[in-house]
């Protein structure tokens, strides 16, 4: 990819951020990374995380082996079929490599791996070491193509040039320029659905669809959790498609706007509130009278239902106090969740927060609770200050939450249990419960036996001299 195409997936016309900008802000993009900067994620790790979820497809990392170990795994998205997507396959590019060029070894990689495994497409990734050498990917992937007749798709989001966002980005774009369309289904319906940045995190997409499927609507593609690539490819014959997390995704729903006419709004599936905006979304965009009435008869009986097995959680955490440090959707919708359960938010980190995300926060917070240091001393004090029973966050924040004696609930991907839909809200619910009421948290607070008995010494000897 062109440094122009990178330019220009800056210039989102579904961005109100993007919007916002004058011209002259538009065109110079988002803020370059800092040094450390892509710590949470480079390009390259954004692309991986984004399409890698297609299960039955195959993903080849052209870099050296490094690339794609520290990378393998990165997001725990499960597949209900094909595991070919947890196999990690690499060019395992050396010097030599380097210095000749690793074409003929990426060719002959992608033609193994198709007589191996005979997948349905394979996705190519570019890395910094490859990009920089100058290895042609669209000629190479083009060309392994002809010689299969398999789908061979290059995804150019080499780590160096920007964030983990500009890699959702690409990855969005190389779906649309090279695989959306390519598909005719031969059962098109009137209720087909995408569902786009939804990575079935811990299995959470298993815990919605029944709920869809009750009210007849069809996933027809899942971008990308528990995906398979003729359904992606055939996305272009949905009726109407929901940005469930990533903002950087947006331009994939605007291109299928654009160029096949379908509509699309931004939702959560997280907690009772959030569940029900988006069925409701669903219903609007197809403009289906039936559809809207069955909608508003399943909230109804699924929140009643959600309300009985929740109540009894509720009245022990209504009351308590929690620090929210996440990313993107999850930064407004866990707290609305939360205060769904009479937890009071303190406080919430917005640092992977994009302007929009900021704005919600804002609306359920505001501005006094908003964390803008992400450092785990700055976490601690606010939890500190506050009183605040239990920080939720992501895994590498638990270290933080241990050393300062708090109470942790894992909400990031690298997580195990699904808390999406209305089932997820009361396993969310009973999570919480089960962290807070942890008799483990009394026992490490008090002073260690060694330390009181000092302390009675001291006070013994205070009161002889005394």
């Amino acid at each position: 990819m062109s440094a122009p195409e990178r330019a220009a997936l800056f210039s989102e016309t579904a961005c109100d951020t993007n919007n916002a900008k004058s011209e002259k802000q538009r065109k110079a993009g988002c803020p370059k990374p800092q040094p450390g900067g892509t710590a949470g994620g480079c390009t390259f790790d954004g692309a991986m995380i984004t399409l890698v979820p297609i299960a039955d497809s195959a993903h080849v990392v052209h870099g050296p082996i490094a690339c794609a170990g520290n990378s393998w795994d990165g997001r725990g998205s499960l597949s209900s079929g094909p595991t070919l997507y947890r196999h990690g396959f690499t060019t395992d590019m050396s010097e030599n490599d380097v210095v000749l060029g690793g074409e003929q070894r990426l060719f002959d990689t992608v033609c193994e791996i198709v007589e191996r495994y005979a997948p349905p497409a394979v996705f190519v990734y570019s890395t910094c070491v490859t990009a920089m050498i100058g290895d042609d990917l669209d000629a190479v992937c083009a060309s392994a193509s002809a010689q299969t007749g398999v789908p061979v798709i290059p995804v150019e989001a080499p780590g160096f040039v920007g964030n983990k966002n500009l890699g959702n980005k690409i990855a969005g774009q190389a779906l649309l320029d090279h695989v959306i369309g390519t598909v005719e289904p031969d059962d098109a319906g009137p209720l087909d659905v995408n569902l786009i940045g939804e990575y079935n995190i811990a299995g959470e997409l298993w815990d919605v669809l029944p709920v869809l499927r009750r009210l007849g609507l069809r996933v027809r593609a899942c971008i990308s959790g528990d995906a398979r690539y003729r359904d992606v490819a055939a996305a272009h014959r949905a009726r109407a498609t929901m940005v469930v997390c990533s903002r950087a995704l947006l331009g994939l729903a605007r291109g299928l706007e654009e160029r096949y006419g379908i509509p699309w709004f931004e939702g959560s599936f997280y907690g009772t509130r959030a569940m029900a905006d988006s069925l409701r979304g669903f219903a609007r965009l197809l403009d289906d009278d039936d559809l809207t009435r069955r909608t508003e008869e399943l909230i109804a009986a699924e929140e009643a239902a959600t309300e009985a097995a929740i109540a009894p959680y509720r009245a022990r955490l209504a009351g308590r106090k929690a620090v929210l440090y996440t990313g993107g959707v999850k930064s407004w919708s866990i707290v609305s969740a939360l205060q769904e359960l009479g937890i009071e938010v303190v406080g919430s980190g917005i640092t992977k927060s994009s302007d929009g995300d900021v704005d919600r926060i804002r609306e359920l917070l505001g501005d006094s609770k908003m964390i803008k240091d992400s450092s785990p001393r700055e976490l601690l004090r606010v939890a500190e200050d506050t009183g605040a029973d239990i920080l939720v966050a992501g895994g590498r924040n638990q270290y933080t939450a241990l050393k300062g004696r708090l109470p942790f609930l894992d909400i990031n991907q690298e997580r195990h249990i699904p808390y999406a839909g209305y089932t997820g809200m009361v396993e969310f619910a009973r999570q919480l419960d089960m962290a807070i009421a942890s008799p483990v948290w009394e026992q490490v607070r008090r002073p260690a036996p060694w330390d009181a008995a000092d302390a009675g010494a001291r006070d013994g000897h205070a009161a002889e001299a005394a």
